[in-house]
């Protein structure tokens, strides 16, 4: 045998060791990709941490989970629909949109949208230069309300509709890299950075700590009458103690949605709806968002979609769903 001969000959014994799978084992397995949103946000290591619980079954179920960083909801609903996603955590409000053909999606509903299980709240976090006191304060100020394709720009789209601002009086939408944004608000080349986000958040503590800014106050008569008029709205409070300020700081907020599709197989949904539901402790020491997810908050109010008829066996199963 010459030299190069031996070289390969290792490689070859590693081949021949290598556990070899049936063909009925390999059509068994499912690979599922999970879409969530950039690395610099909360659905990309919440999205980690519902692979990894899922995966954990991955020699009894067949099914494997793959996060998969994109630009947002919006986009995470239309690759739903076009199937290059299996599975996607959503904001309830743009969820809602999309299965009723409303805002974005008008005149193209997606019926066959289905929701697995809802996750978190979420709620609208604006940053804002320490001269910004309330929401008023931002007309004509530049605000970077995230990327084409994500939902706090549609939700925050939502707020300055109610708010009823001429055009004039609108903030000026700034689009921005993620990794500019601090600098900016700093420099004063940015006003406010608008996220709708579960809390504690990595990313609102390093805008905090990279000089004096504040969270804004969301709130007023026709926020209030926002959130009494839509369903997936609602208000909430965004702790001081997180962030070490000495106040809470009223929002309103949506909420965090694991959604795929109706003709999503039920093998791969019941994969994740049971591995989820049966693990919530496991689930809540993941990520610091999930930390209040009780199996009762998975299916409780008004679901933007229904529930995938795999994930409503299981819940029944589990006699939280009669």
């Amino acid at each position: 045998m010459n030299g190069y001969a031996w070289k390969l000959f290792p490689l070859f014994l590693g081949l021949i060791s290598l556990p070899a799978f049936s063909a009925e084992e390999q059509s068994s397995r499912f690979f599922a990709s999970l879409g969530t949103g950039s690395m610099s946000g909360v659905y990309y290591p919440v999205g980690g941490a519902i692979c990894a619980i899922v995966n954990r079954d991955l020699q009894a179920t067949g099914v494997r989970c793959s996060r998969e960083t994109t630009p947002g909801s919006v986009y995470n609903v239309d690759a739903l629909e076009s199937d290059e996603l299996e599975f996607a955590i959503v904001q309830s409000d743009v969820a809602y949109a999309a299965a009723g053909g409303k805002g974005a999606f008008t005149g193209k509903p997606f019926a066959e949208l289905r929701t697995v299980m809802v996750l978190y709240p979420e709620l609208v976090t604006v940053v804002v230069r320490p001269e910004i006191h309330e929401v008023a304060d931002l007309a004509g100020k530049r605000v970077n309300a995230g990327p084409v394709g994500s939902g706090a720009r549609v939700t925050w789209a939502t707020i300055i509709q109610a708010l009823g601002l001429k055009e004039s009086d609108a903030p000026q939408i700034v689009d921005m890299p993620a990794d500019a944004i601090g600098t900016a608000l700093c420099s004063g080349q940015l006003d406010a950075e608008v996220m709708v986000m579960g809390h504690p958040s990595a990313r609102v503590a390093s805008l905090l700590a990279g000089c004096p800014l504040n969270l804004l106050a969301v709130k007023g008569s026709a926020i209030d009458e926002l959130v009494a008029s839509t369903p997936y709205l609602r208000s909430g409070q965004i702790l001081g103690s997180l962030y070490g300020l000495p106040n809470d700081t009223p929002s309103l907020g949506v909420s965090a949605v694991l959604m795929t599709t109706a003709d999503m197989n039920d093998k791969a949904v019941e994969a994740f709806a049971r591995a989820l539901a049966t693990n919530v402790q496991a689930l809540k020491r993941e990520h610091p968002a999930l930390a209040e997810l009780s199996i009762q908050q998975m299916v409780s109010g008004n679901l933007p979609a229904p529930l995938h008829p795999a994930a409503e066996k299981v819940f029944k199963e589990m006699g939280v769903l009669k």
